[in-house]
């Protein structure tokens, strides 16, 4: 699986020990920006890039994105305007879990506010979010098709 990490200035702290979180972990995972703290940067520009490089991935293994600001929303929004994108914010595992599981998430939201302090809350978010197959379930199917309709 390989994973694509962006961050605007609200999230890049949690970003950098994401990154090294997950290269330790042997994760394959490419920073998609912002590379340097910038207070004058914008997320709908790191979501685009993550979610064209995820769309881009589609026929290798897997492909996902983690994308964090402040809130988590605005990164989730941006990122949904894409047809096959699934961005869900997320804040415990038990959602990691779910929109894996229900709901084929292939980019998590992160909102540093609330979790960046917390390294075995981010932990447990990311390891649930990584580690949880899709369901397959027709129904869960129906439902993506129908998302990706209103794109």
């Amino acid at each position: 699986m390989k994973l694509f990490l962006g961050a605007d200035h609200g999230g890049f702290y949690l970003k950098e020990k994401i990154f090294a979180y997950l290269a330790k972990h042997g994760y394959e995972v490419e920073d998609v920006g912002d590379k340097e703290l910038d207070p004058k940067d914008d997320f709908p520009e790191f979501a685009q890039l993550a979610a064209l490089k995820v769309l881009g991935e589609e026929e290798k293994d897997d492909p996902r994105a983690i994308l964090i600001c402040t809130g988590g929303q605005g990164m989730a929004m941006a990122a949904n305007r894409f047809r096959g994108i699934r961005a869900a914010v997320i804040w415990d595992a038990f959602e990691a879990k779910e929109c894996r599981n229900d709901n084929n998430s292939n980019v998590l939201c992160l909102p540093a506010r609330v979790v960046e302090d917390d390294e075995a809350l981010w932990e447990g978010i990311l390891e649930t979010w990584l580690n949880t197959e899709f369901a397959g379930a027709a129904r869960f199917k129906r439902r993506n098709a129908q998302l990706d309709e209103l794109a």
